[in-house]
């Protein structure tokens, strides 16, 4: 059978104006293709074809010279490489596809996360997330998305016992954290001390020993929550909490995080729940922006640390892993739920954004914010009531009633309630991609081993379309013009070098420091 492929991912065509794709039926010989006079492909036999099993391919006719080209189709998908041969002569490069972002383009096989959007599905390695997020721990899901299957009792056992013994980090780690200033972003200081990892394991640069890549994904696994809880309690000034293994994986890194002065940490398991819960729903999700991050950086085969941090750098913009925080201030904006009604009116006149609604992927409800609002309203028996819960729930009511939103299939997404569960837990905002950070670990190296074992992949090359200057002649520098933009005169240069140092007129704020 043809291997299962998610509707995200894409299939390359040509620009509309270069070429016109038409399907081919299945006959028992290749029928000839000719080119008719006004370029588009005819092909013999097409009335008695329809009767004939479907053919696998599709025929290109390039309108600017009236040659037919057919590429097989393998898998919902065309070979961009396959394009090349469209050509206008032979000095012609070949015709190659566009598609910034990756909108449309599959970049690789994987077997690991499969996404259908319209339906609104997510599986990890074939099984539905609702299950795993019912019945699975985070570890038993990590153990699934590494190495493809479910584990026996001996397994995860085995498993569980080689991350838990691989939390601990070198002492001179918590120095280097301590280097970090007092106000330094959490994430910046998990992305920092992950790629300093490579120097601590240089033995992680042999990835091509299973042995290794396996040790390295323990080491990943595990200390991604101590530096994660080293990093928050170094922005709080307290001393770091070292790893507990007598409690579960969740349960050890709220340990780290909230531990004071008693002897031994006794995690709610209400919250320890939903912290798995959490970290089963953010532990993959296919070919995303972090993920593509870990596989393009990996694909030059540095070690898995340093391609991490790359991951971990991606995940660390606004539009990744920092998007629930934005669904939070839009509520504390919209400030009571009675101001829904006129903060929908006002987007739908295009006056502000609506954040947590819609995704480039799921065009259905995201089957992630459904088992988040239920974990909500489980944490929320516990600590009490969010306010910003009501104008939640308010906004998602009146946006699944209106036709605005529902014709262009804007629903929650995964962002639209993690925010306010990870507030009521505690968490100050600046913590939440470092949150996002911690499960996607496991996705991480599954996505990284995956493409380090694909006989395929080769190190992430794509193509651009050039649109600069070409055959310039070098000039002296006293012969040429001033620029018109982005010139400083005399007066401002000096103005520059004569500007004291913000350190020098007592600037308190660690923006304006070295």
């Amino acid at each position: 059978m043809p291997a299962k492929t998610s509707r995200r991912k894409s299939r390359r065509i040509a620009p509309p104006a270069a070429a016109a794709v038409r399907s081919k039926r299945q006959a028992p010989r290749p029928r000839p293709v000719a080119a008719s006079r006004n370029g588009h492909a005819t092909a013999a036999g097409r009335n008695g074809g329809q009767a004939r099993a479907q053919r696998q391919t599709v025929t290109l006719t390039d309108n600017r010279t009236g040659k037919s080209y057919e590429l097989p189709i393998r898998d919902g998908t065309i070979d961009a490489i396959g394009l090349r041969q469209v050509k206008t002569g032979s000095d012609d490069f070949g015709l190659m596809s566009y598609d910034p972002a990756f909108t449309n383009t599959a970049s690789c096989r994987s077997a690991i996360t499969y996404i259908d959007g319209d339906r609104g599905i997510l599986e990890y390695r074939g099984y539905p997330i609702e299950q795993l997020a019912e019945k699975s721990t985070y570890l038993e899901t990590a153990y699934l998305l590494v190495h493809g299957e479910l584990p026996t009792p001996r397994e995860l056992e085995q498993w569980t016992h080689d991350i838990k013994y691989s939390t601990m980090v070198h002492e001179n780690i918590k120095k280097f954290i301590d280097g970090f200033n007092y106000d330094a972003h959490p994430m910046g200081m998990l992305i920092g001390t992950v790629g300093a990892f490579s120097t601590y394991y240089p033995d992680a640069r042999h990835i091509d020993d299973p042995a290794s890549r396996e040790l390295q994904t323990w080491r990943l696994i595990a200390k991604m929550p101590t530096i994660a809880a080293f990093a928050y309690r170094h922005s709080r000034g307290l001393p770091f909490v070292y790893p507990d293994n007598d409690l579960s994986f969740t349960g050890n890194f709220l340990s780290m995080l909230w531990k004071m002065s008693e002897a031994k940490y006794t995690p709610e398991p209400v919250l320890e729940r939903a912290m798995q819960v959490l970290f089963i729903l953010h532990a993959d999700h296919e070919q995303n922006c972090s993920a593509n991050a870990m596989r393009s950086v990996g694909s030059s085969r540095p070690d898995p640390y340093s391609a991490t941090a790359a991951a971990a750098a991606a995940l660390y913009g606004p539009l990744h892993g920092g998007a629930n925080e934005e669904v939070l201030r839009m509520l504390e904006l919209i400030g009571d739920k009675k101001r829904v009604p006129e903060f929908i009116k006002k987007f739908k006149k295009g006056e502000g954004r609506l954040m947590g609604f819609g995704h480039r992927v799921y065009k259905n409800y995201d089957p992630r914010a459904k088992i988040i609002k239920r974990t909500a309203d489980e944490v929320f028996d516990l600590t009490g009531r969010n306010p910003l819960l009501d104008i939640a729930l308010e906004l998602e009511r009146i946006a699944l009633e209106d036709d605005y939103f529902v014709s262009r299939k804007l629903y929650p997404n995964v962002d639209f309630y993690s925010g306010i569960i990870y507030q009521a837990l505690g968490f100050p905002v600046e913590m939440f991609p470092v949150l996002f950070a911690i499960p996607r670990t496991a996705g991480w190296i599954a996505q990284w081993r995956e493409m380090i074992t694909d006989p395929e992949q080769k190190i992430a090359r794509p193509r651009q379309i050039y649109t600069g200057a070409r055959g310039r002649k070098y000039q002296a520098i006293a012969k040429r013009p001033k620029s018109a933009a982005n010139h400083l005169d005399d007066h401002q240069h000096r103005a520059v070098r004569l500007a004291p140092m913000p350190f020098a007129s007592g600037a308190a704020d660690s923006s304006a420091r070295f």
